[in-house]
């Protein structure tokens, strides 16, 4: 009986993933980038099995690394069977031919990683479109060899999802046809959200926004006792996701929208057009950022560059520090250091530098529910003064 049993499992995947920092980058950013680049590998089901670093003037025009590192990888991927190569960069359709020709196996960059994710993630029949009119405008000028590139792996995995998976296309014309097809359809989506968000035009409406996999849908979760999708992974969320939320009686709608991340491809953000929509139709908007992250600060200029080429930088903005208790773990490690017995209060981070240098700003834990209710005023005291602009005869008395 063993036998006849045949095993219908599909192996994992494999990756080695390659840099070419720029001389002036430290090595503990080349290794934080590298990790964002393993945990984005990692949320699309592969493994990581080795990082190559090559520090260059500028990645080679042909190859993205030199002649020497090409073989050492060529070498390792050829030895450990490895599927796929990935790049913390955007290549170029040559590059991607010269490296699957030397290499022999796929060819991912962090463009086409990125879409990966989205389209892995996308739900609702407008975030697919989005997403695959987003890899129809990233393979197009890829053709002629993308196509093959797809196709050699059967039975699907990484870079396979969308386009390409069910035949390969070899005509321009095609592609281009389904490019138009797919802006049409989304077209009449934007209508209906547009309408949707017309018809709910006279209430306060509120986004979050911030680094991917800051917490935002845990927030969100939190603040409208709903169930919004959240894991500790990369753009856990894809879709925009509208809920009414009321505070003393004042009555808001608070979105939750997609993560932003460094290089986030462009036309990733041309696509997503109505989902940013909400974003830029929002009266306020709650940054919320992983404070215990090393590079948080980084973080917070990515998205600030993101929200200004989407033409809402100028909008009111609530900074929300979140993982305050992972952030209070490191705190005290290195405070044990010097004063064995000293523990950090949160309180301190309201007289500190972020909280000078971000105004307002407010310090959370939204796994362990800490100070939201501070969270909550704060929200309260800005959404109340945007609706009773809007409703002056429902404005309190004045004492």
């Amino acid at each position: 009986m063993r036998n006849q049993l045949h095993v219908t499992a599909k192996e994992q995947e494999t990756a080695v993933l390659v840099a070419v920092p720029a001389w002036r980058q430290t090595d503990e950013k080349t290794k934080e980038y590298l990790d964002e680049l393993a945990f984005l590998t990692e949320t699309v089901g592969a493994k990581t099995l080795k990082r190559f670093i090559q520090k260059l003037d500028k990645p080679d025009m042909r190859t993205y690394v030199g002649k020497g590192k090409l073989e050492e990888i060529t070498a390792y991927v050829k030895e450990h069977k490895v599927d796929m190569v990935i790049f913390d960069d955007d290549l170029s359709p040559s590059q991607v031919r010269n490296l699957e020709r030397e290499l022999e196996v796929k060819i991912i960059d962090r463009s086409l990683l990125i879409l990966d994710i989205f389209a892995l993630r996308a739900q609702t029949a407008t975030a697919r479109a989005q997403v695959e009119l987003a890899q129809y405008r990233y393979l197009l000028p890829r053709l002629t060899n993308m196509w093959t590139h797809l196709s050699r792996q059967k039975g699907g995995g990484v870079a396979m999802r969308g386009p390409g998976e069910t035949e390969i296309e070899t005509d321009r014309r095609i592609v281009r046809d389904k490019i138009t097809l797919l802006k049409e359809k989304l077209e009449k989506f934007d209508k209906q959200n547009y309408e949707q968000r017309k018809s709910r035009s006279g209430i306060v409406r509120v986004s979050l926004v911030g680094y991917t996999n800051v917490g935002k849908s845990t927030l969100m979760n939190l603040l409208s006792k709903s169930d919004v999708f959240a894991e500790n992974k990369l753009f856990a969320t894809v879709d925009a996701t509208v809920r009414k939320v009321v505070i003393d009686n004042i009555p808001f709608l608070l979105s939750d929208t997609v993560g932003f991340i460094r290089k986030l491809p462009t036309k990733l953000i041309e696509s997503f057009k109505s989902t940013l929509d909400e974003i830029r139709e929002s009266d306020l908007l709650l940054h919320v950022v992983d404070v215990s992250h090393p590079s948080f600060e980084e973080h917070i200029a990515v998205v600030n560059e993101t929200l200004k080429d989407i033409q809402s930088a100028e909008k009111p903005v609530i900074l929300v520090f979140n993982k305050t208790d992972l952030y209070m773990e490191q705190r005290e490690q290195e405070l044990r250091e010097e004063h064995p017995d000293a523990r950090p209060d949160i309180a301190e981070l309201g007289s500190s530098y972020m909280a000078r240098e971000h105004t307002p700003a407010v310090f959370i834990s939204a796994a362990n529910k800490t100070n939201i209710d501070e969270l909550r005023r704060v929200l309260l005291e800005h959404v109340s003064r945007i609706h009773f602009e809007r409703y002056p005869n429902n404005a309190p008395p004045q004492e």
